[in-house]
């Protein structure tokens, strides 16, 4: 690949990985309800599955993954009644000034990047752009080993780049914790945003 192709690649993954959709308001709503560093795990788990479809993309599976589009339904599924639960937890009882220490303790980082990885496989956003418009900026034929490990490099880093300000942002809002009037404003706004990102992921096609 020439270094053209990298910035196209680079300039394209940003834009689509700026606008806001499901995987920004799942990883706003997770750093508003938990912390900073699960948050980060959350983002680390987009990542992950932004990088699946990357690899299937080069190792031309596009095809395939239309055939079994099956497979790809239950990953979107699932990825919604993930962010339902976690829509309805928030809202039925979120986080309190008692327990804030316990949630963010009992909340892995594993749970945490396993859920950025459902958001991600499932959100049709995501498939449209690897499987459908990266084909058109990159020639698969000619990318080499070495390509590939560099388009990694980019995609972590601009995935990076673009979803830790909004995490940070929110996760900064945590000090509405003061006051337990705030913080039932908060578990609800986490709540909606999170009803929102499954509803969001569940009516798009």
């Amino acid at each position: 690949m020439t270094l053209t192709g990298f910035v196209t690649y680079a300039a394209a993954l940003a834009i689509a990985a700026a606008i806001p959709g499901p995987v920004i308001v799942a990883l706003i709503a997770r750093a508003l309800g938990t912390n900073f560093r699960l948050a980060f795990f959350m983002a680390l788990g987009l990542i992950v599955g932004d990088l699946t479809y990357l690899t299937a993309v080069m190792l031309g599976l596009a095809i395939l993954a239309q055939t079994f589009a099956t497979a790809f339904l239950v990953i979107k599924w699932v990825g919604v009644a993930y962010l339902a639960w976690m829509g309805w937890t928030f809202w039925r009882s979120g986080i309190t000034t008692s327990n804030v220490n316990a949630e963010k303790t009992r909340d892995g980082a594993l749970t945490s990047m396993l859920a950025g990885l459902l958001v991600t496989l499932g959100n049709p956003k995501v498939m449209v752009f690897y499987l459908a418009i990266t084909p058109t900026i990159i020639d698969i034929a000619t990318v080499s080993l070495a390509d590939y490990g560099v388009l990694i490099v980019i995609t972590a880093l601009v995935l990076l780049v673009v979803l830790v300000p909004y995490l940070a942002l929110a996760a900064n809002a945590r000090w509405l914790l003061a006051t337990p009037r705030a913080l039932k404003a908060l578990n609800r706004t986490a709540a909606t945003v999170m009803f929102g990102a499954a509803a969001a992921i569940a009516f798009r096609q």
